[in-house]
């Protein structure tokens, strides 16, 4: 399998003049000409002492810059820990601490945020302490001091890429993947997709986000062309991709959401002349928002399914009927093998659920814990903690989690790293983090309060202030904040009983 730099130097060969990056703005970047600056780039970082199995974090905005730079790190074939540029000092100390970055890379002050001085304060409390590098660091060097490209056998590719999330436990979890693993995503979603080199992509997601490779893969693969957007602002969007001839958007349940809002400001009248499907995934999509897209912008919504250890589990196809794109994920892509498996380990056929188990060339090699690989895998199929079954015609329909995981906007949220902070305050007696059905993130953070015996429960306002003062990441805050007289457990380990918290709640008017 071709790694992530013989794709980018295939593509080049292939079409060097077609238009590769494409900014808000419309400059663009052909493929020949992304292959010579990275190209370029890499030598400049190679002088800094970065080489093969150099040990990079790295902290970036969706823009030419930051896919320029992690495919120069691709060249010398580094060892690349992508962070949201959402996340702060809390997120990116750990994958600085976990992974033993040699190098940190942010883009310096950017949207008002100074990420410098930040991974210079985490950096500075390292030892070895790591170098820090901006933007402004990403110059120029001589490609022919370059070494050769490394080429390696199919199955023996390196781990080189580390991606984090947080999954069910406080921390993150390191997640390693290969160049393959994830050429292996890339290839599932352009096949399922149906992309050509007419085509004119979108991405208004973080680049940091796997989804971000995966993506980008697809582009080199297809020689298609995408369009870059730091931060989603529908109305501004909807221009951007009107404006260029975007073919193919979407994001997430939420994106879909904000596509259709735009829509009904003007009835009648397309809002992106030349788009022909939405896609996307992330969090759960409702039947009611692929009609919704449907009858308002009059296209197909390609919903998918995926994860941090699976780029591409599932995929809708924009060829797939109306009634499979509503109601299910889609069929497994291209080399994923799919099986049902229940909690007493019996593996079963069509329609019945149990938990969807993976194995192809896109799952990861594993976590940076051994014990987390070791309890992760089942004869070969990873286990994915999500619930749901096979129908007769191949989709996948997902049904629910095994997993204490909150999924908001496409993002996994850990309900006990909410839960362990919240749990210290003084006015929370006990306290559970549960996700609860949101049109517009698909599901919103909720904490469910027990009193303390001496007194009062904490208020929304001073829970908000006190995350805030933890260090924790915004989008994790809870929304919603409940109160009740004691949280619902078993008989035998009083473990609180979430279900019941999300049926009581599920319904309930918020804002």
């Amino acid at each position: 399998m071709a790694s992530f730099w013989q794709l980018i130097e295939d593509r080049a060969g292939e079409t060097p003049d077609a238009p590769m990056l494409i900014t808000e703005n419309g400059e663009t970047l052909t493929f020949k000409e992304f292959r010579d600056r990275s190209e370029s780039v890499a030598a400049g970082l190679a002088a800094r002492g970065i080489s093969s199995e150099t040990k990079v974090t790295w902290q970036l905005p969706t823009c030419v810059p930051a896919v320029i730079a992690s495919a120069a790190l691709a060249r010398l074939g580094a060892v690349q820990s992508p962070v949201l540029h959402l996340y702060r000092e809390k997120e990116l100390g750990f994958v600085m601490a976990h992974t033993g970055a040699e190098f940190v890379l942010v883009p310096g002050e950017w949207k008002g945020f100074d990420y410098a001085a930040m991974a210079s304060k985490l950096a500075a409390d390292m030892d070895p302490s790591p170098t820090v590098l901006t933007f402004d660091d990403l110059t120029d060097g001589d490609p022919s001091t370059l070494p050769p490209v490394e080429v390696f056998a199919d199955g023996e590719e390196p781990v080189r890429w580390i991606y984090s999330t947080s999954g069910t436990t406080s921390d993150p979890k390191g997640v390693l993947h290969t160049d393959g693993t994830l050429l292996a995503g890339g290839r599932g979603l352009a096949d399922a997709l149906e992309m050509t080199s007419a085509d004119v992509g979108s991405m208004a997601f973080p680049y940091a986000h796997i989804a971000g490779p995966d993506y980008l893969l697809m582009v080199l693969l297809t020689g298609m062309s995408v369009v870059l957007v730091e931060a989603f602002l529908p109305a501004q969007a909807v221009e951007t991709y009107a404006r260029l001839g975007v073919t193919m958007a979407g994001g997430s349940t939420a994106f879909y959401q904000m596509f259709v809002a735009e829509q009904r400001k003007q009835p009648g009248e397309p809002i992106i002349p030349s788009l022909r499907a939405l896609s996307g995934g992330g969090a759960p999509m409702p039947p009611e928002i692929y009609r919704e897209v449907l009858d308002e912008i009059g296209v197909k919504t390609c919903h998918g399914y995926g994860m941090t250890e699976i780029p591409m589990i599932t995929q809708g196809a924009p060829s797939d009927s109306d009634e499979q794109l509503a109601n299910t994920v889609g069929k497994p892509v291209t080399g994923a093998e799919i099986r049902i498996v229940t909690e007493d380990g019996e593996i079963v056929g069509i329609g019945v659920d149990g938990e969807v188990q993976v194995k192809g060339p896109m799952v990861a090699k594993g976590y940076t814990n051994p014990e987390l690989t070791e309890a992760a895998f089942s004869d070969g199929y990873f286990r994915t903690g999500d619930v749901g079954h096979i129908r007769p015609d191949g989709h996948v329909v997902l049904t629910g989690r095994l997993k204490d995981i909150i999924i908001r906007k496409g993002e996994n949220i850990s309900a006990k790293e909410v839960e362990d902070l919240l749990y210290a305050h003084p006015l929370v007696g006990d306290v559970a983090v549960i996700g609860l059905p949101d049109r517009e993130r698909g599901e919103r953070v909720c904490a469910v309060v027990e009193p303390p015996e001496s007194g009062d429960a904490i208020t929304f306002e001073e829970m908000v202030a006190y995350l805030g003062e933890k260090g924790l990441t915004k989008f994790k805050t809870p929304e919603q904040l409940e109160v009740v007289e004691t949280l619902p457990r078993n008989e035998t380990l009083r473990k609180v009983l979430k279900y019941k918290l999300r049926d009581e709640f599920a319904d309930k008017p918020w804002p």
